[in-house]
């Protein structure tokens, strides 16, 4: 995968957790991620999972799309990851 504008949402292994993220390099982003180089929330809540993207044209876009889910709820946010990955699969190989 090229590096691409997009807004991603990670987990924990229990699901009780999601961040919700923007970044132009998904793949490089999700690995820093998994391997706690990224102090703060993710790091803290060991959210190293992989459940939803989106790619953008520009970053414009990816962050208005990202400030939109991060202003929602956390149903609204559950509701558009069972849209999009209903098991809450890890989806980190599929984007290597």
């Amino acid at each position: 995968m090229t590096k691409q504008p997009a807004v991603y949402i990670l987990t924990n292994k229990n699901n009780n957790v999601v961040y919700t993220g923007v970044t132009s390099d998904l793949v490089k982003r999700v690995w820093q991620h998994r391997e706690k180089l990224m102090e703060g929330f993710t790091k803290r809540y060991n959210c190293t999972k992989l459940i939803y993207f989106e790619m953008h044209s520009d970053m414009e876009a990816a962050i208005l799309r990202e400030k939109q889910i991060k202003a929602g709820s956390r149903k609204k946010k559950d509701q558009l990851v069972d849209v999009f990955n209903p098991e809450w699969r890890d989806l980190y190989d599929e984007i290597l």
